[in-house]
């Protein structure tokens, strides 16, 4: 089966298709179908999930899943939660026109804002948290929703040079590293992403008779 991601970015679809390769899928990043992204204006994960993987189907005219997913730290009232890939306004001129190199330039900027706000705080506790969606079609009245949650705490210094996102700061005490210092094998048995997708595969076998 075909499914459309629906998001360009190249290192979530390349993790996706490691954790759902028990099915077999084959998992189609949306603007390589020249599917534009979907508004998110939601407040929560699933809301934004839901509508992304909507508007990706509607237009493909296939199977969509949409991944939302964020970082929620405590001593900031769950912020920045649905904002976390866009917390922090980047520096004026011209934008890449690389899409990978603007969005290295835009999790370079988040980080520098987060341990800004979270400077002289004691409480580092956080959490990442991934939401699945995956529908069938773009009016699918029983969309299969699962979501994973990855407690740590953000450190004061990047460590590492693997991952994306926050991966530097999100420290996790059971592993002893920082999520940018571990392989994709152990990222990928561990993360809110990894959660995630175990509960979707087991809703994917059992709902969609997949696999």
């Amino acid at each position: 089966m075909r499914l459309v991601l629906a998001s360009n970015n190249a290192k979530k679809l390349k993790e996706l298709q490691a954790l759902l390769a028990p099915l077999a899928l084959d998992i189609v990043a949306q603007g390589a179908l020249g599917v534009a992204e979907a508004e998110e204006p939601h407040l929560t994960f699933i809301e934004n999930a839901l509508a992304k993987a909507r508007h990706a189907a509607a237009i493909a005219d296939a199977p969509a899943i949409a991944d939302d997913s964020g970082l929620c730290v405590d001593a900031l009232g769950g912020a920045p939660g649905v904002q976390s890939a866009h917390f922090a306004a980047l520096p004026g001129g011209p934008r890449d026109a690389d899409r990978e190199a603007l969005r290295a330039r835009q999790d370079t900027a988040n980080n520098r804002l987060l341990l800004e706000r979270l400077q002289g705080t004691a409480d580092r506790r956080a959490r990442f948290v991934s939401t699945l969606v995956a529908v069938r079609s773009a009016d699918d009245p029983e969309p299969i929703v699962a979501t994973g949650r990855w407690d740590g705490e953000i450190l004061e210094a990047a460590r590492g040079a693997g991952g994306f996102g926050y991966d530097p700061l999100m420290f996790i005490p059971s592993l002893a590293r920082a999520v940018a210092e571990l392989d994709a094998d152990t990222k990928n048995a561990h993360s809110h992403r990894a959660i995630a997708s175990r509960q979707l595969l087991a809703q994917m076998r059992e709902v969609w008779r997949l696999g």
